[in-house]
């Protein structure tokens, strides 16, 4: 599917990576080709499209967006990858597969689902390429991440906020690569849930989220941050207690349980009062590199508004911020040295019954073919009880995780 979909200038594929859980739809979807196309819009003019459509659609939202919900915001770094801050198609292909991988769905708007059919045999298959050696530039160094910590930890002591999602950028601006062998080393090395390959014309991402932001099925609206990181190792008793300490760390749970709280106002401005619940807190899940703490939060959409409300109401995902939202925001944009971008941004798809499920951008690589600039953000959640060296072993933890497929 993957190496016939390569013919679209746009195309979005979505990968479960055989996670089971009770709440996916599909092991994979792929989207390809625009029959409409809106971009830098905004989330009404989305809902007007799918109200006038009825069809699937497909896209995403980068974290810049958050400007346009709240303006008094502001990005002060330079555009480098160049995504639209919102951007969704109609597309001329759906082929999706079932949990089961028992059945194939083809839908078309032009094209018989059994000529798609027949040209996806007879595709070569998306086989993995050697990557180019590159090296990466970061944006900051050790000891400016120690101090901005301290910095940002200040805040917290004076009361400016509570806890501040951190980033940095690695970068390189003179990449000559495919895209597309990009995405299947990532998704070999580090298959994730919400793995996720996309173009937009000359502009790509290369996604192994292992995070939810928003799912919407029925009335029912879904989200489960992620807040709580510990490495894997290959001794499976070591490996063990990591992750069993991972479970009781108090740090860990004061984190996940502060974005919790987040989701729950955030889904409580859109859905029926008192229909909010926790289904799942400091739940423990194991990725290829790392453990992850996962909460499950769920509420009831009130009746009669437009479901992009549930996402006006909680972008950008707590999980990526911190709180307050806006003002931790405000110190994001001031203590970053770049522009998240698409970056904690999210990428999905609606349904043309008005569902919808979209990931958390994060251990992504985003690439422009027009400048050759490729680059990737990592980071964490800042606490004031937060240690600094830890904070930046953590970071360092999820980019390796991405510059190693050009180094292995």
């Amino acid at each position: 599917m993957l190496d016939w979909s390569k013919q679209f200038s746009i195309l979005l594929f979505l990968d479960s990576n055989n996670y089971s859980s009770p709440y996916g739809k599909y092991e994979c979807l792929l989207a390809a080709g625009a029959a409409e196309l809106i971009a830098d819009t905004s989330l009404s003019a989305l809902q007007e499209l799918h109200n006038l459509r009825r069809d699937w659609l497909f896209g995403h939202i980068a974290y810049d967006y958050k400007n346009a919900l709240e303006p008094k915001l502001t990005s002060r770094h330079d555009v480098q990858t160049g995504f639209p801050q919102l951007s969704f198609f109609c597309p001329q292909v759906v082929i999706h597969i079932d949990t089961s991988k028992t059945e194939l769905t083809i839908e078309s708007l032009d094209t018989k689902p059994q000529e798609i059919f027949e040209a996806i045999n007879k595709s070569k298959g998306n086989v993995t390429a050697r990557l180019p050696g590159l090296q990466f530039r970061h944006n900051i160094s050790r000891e400016q991440y120690l101090h901005t910590i301290a910095a940002l930890q200040e805040h917290i002591a004076n009361g400016d906020c509570y806890e501040i999602n951190f980033c940095s950028e690695g970068f390189t601006e003179a990449a000559h690569i495919n895209p597309m062998h990009i995405f299947t080393a990532l998704n070999e090395l580090s298959p994730a849930p919400f793995a996720a390959y996309y173009r937009l014309e000359d502009k790509y991402m290369a996604c192994s989220s292992p995070e939810r932001y928003l799912q919407k099925t029925g009335n029912t609206i879904l989200s489960q941050p992620i807040k709580g990181t510990a490495r894997r190792v290959e001794n499976s008793a070591l490996d063990d207690a990591l992750k069993s300490d991972l479970q009781y760390d108090e740090k860990e749970r004061a984190e996940n349980v502060m974005i919790v709280d987040l989701v729950r106002n955030d889904l409580a401005r859109s859905c029926e009062t008192g229909s909010v619940h926790v289904d799942e807190l400091f739940g423990i899940y194991s990725f290829p590199q790392v453990h992850q703490m996962i909460s499950t939060v769920s509420a009831q959409l009130k009746a009669g508004v437009p479901f992009t409300d549930a996402i006006r109401h909680s972008f950008p995902m707590g999980s990526m911020t911190g709180a307050p939202k806006i003002k931790v925001m405000e110190l994001i944009d001031y203590y970053e040295q770049s522009r998240r971008e698409l970056f904690s941004g999210t990428v999905g798809y609606i349904t043309p019954e008005g569902d919808f499920d979209f990931n958390v951008i994060i251990r992504s690589l985003f690439y422009n073919a027009s400048n050759h600039y490729l680059s990737y953000q990592t980071g964490g959640a800042i606490t004031y009880d937060s240690e600094p060296e830890k904070e930046w072993d953590e970071m360092r933890l999820k980019a390796w995780a991405l510059e190693r497929i050009f180094n292995d």
